[in-house]
């Protein structure tokens, strides 16, 4: 089985940090999020996977190249033009085996075992209160097969949404769709949508279910990529001792991290070679090499090589930044 993981898009709404990185290499939880993905596969036995890149493709690439042992694949999507163009791009890696796409900036919590035994194709929904941004399923009048997908309606026929998972069957008739509605130019709010080939499909009388997603977390904005983080610390928490510091789990403390006469927790992350100092840190990420010096930080993120020293505050402040609070 192959997994398909689309990370070709820029992350604007994740700057200043997706100035330096692409948002899938951001670090919640001791890790990029795209390696919470990749462990996930590799745990369920995948053996290959088709990465379709675009922006700092060569961070993405070297990342994986250097962390993982799958059989890697690498599509650039140029253009931006919606998750359709990406996986129509890709389907030169598709073949008879099922496939499984997942977005790339994606944590899910779910019994992928069980949907990978599937008997029909199947997409990750999950109940949600505004579903108008999302692709929305309607189901038959059984409630067994998906009768019609809708691509961000503004009258939503229902509450169920699409979140980014999808366990294909037929992957060569996912193919032939995508490619019909790329030749002819069938586009839903100016994009080719994966939505309006998965419809296509279910025309020509392929069956698909639904699966529930109940833990899924969108990591495409601040406040989310922190919830995030407090998702992943509560489900695997690692800590370690420090001297002179008060750890109150969950947290995560990388073993290569200094951190002295501090209170860190709950809910923090300090990542690889991070200085933290007579700081209080909760709720937040400091990432790789950033240093935090007599700073109470709440709900924050610090990018990579970051300085911030001094006063209490809640920021977000970007890659090799220096942000200095203290008194002259």
């Amino acid at each position: 089985m192959r997994a398909i993981i689309p990370v070709a898009g820029v992350g604007s709404r994740l700057r200043p940090h997706t100035y330096t990185l692409p948002k899938v290499l951001l670090n919640v939880a001791g890790k990029p999020i795209l390696g919470h993905i990749l462990d996930e596969l590799v745990q369920q036995g995948f053996k290959e996977a088709t990465i379709i890149t675009g922006y700092m493709k060569e961070l993405v690439e070297q990342y994986v190249t250097t962390n993982y042992s799958l059989k890697f694949d690498f599509v650039e999507q140029s253009e931006l033009k919606g998750l359709g163009h990406a996986l129509w791009l890709a389907r030169h890696t598709f073949s008879d085996d099922p496939l499984f796409i997942i977005l790339g900036d994606t944590i899910f919590d779910v019994a992928l075992g069980e949907v990978l035994q599937s008997a029909h194709s199947a997409l990750g929904v999950k109940t949600v209160e505004d579903p108008r941004r999302f692709g929305v399923v309607e189901m038959d009048a059984n409630n067994q097969f998906v009768a019609k997908l809708v691509e961000k309606p503004e009258v939503p026929p229902t509450n169920l949404a699409i979140v980014g998972l999808y366990y294909i069957k037929k992957p060569r008739l996912l193919a032939e769709c995508l490619d019909y509605i790329v030749t002819n130019n069938i586009r839903t709010r100016d994009e080719y949508q994966l939505t309006d080939a998965l419809q296509r499909m279910i025309d020509e009388g392929e069956p698909f279910t639904t699966f529930p997603v109940e833990g899924w977390y969108d990591c495409g904005k601040p406040e989310t990529m922190l919830a995030t983080n407090r998702y992943l610390l509560e489900r695997k928490p690692l800590s370690r001792e420090c001297t002179d510091t008060i750890v109150i789990p969950p947290v995560y403390i990388s073993p290569s991290a200094v951190v002295e006469r501090s209170v860190i927790g709950p809910f923090a992350t300090v990542a690889e070679g991070a200085m933290v100092l007579n700081s209080i840190v909760r709720d937040s990420i400091i990432s790789d090499y950033a240093t935090v010096d007599q700073s109470m930080l709440d709900r924050s993120i610090v990018g990579n090589n970051a300085q911030v020293r001094g006063n209490f505050r809640r920021i977000n402040v970007g890659d090799s930044s220096e942000v200095d609070f203290s008194t002259p």
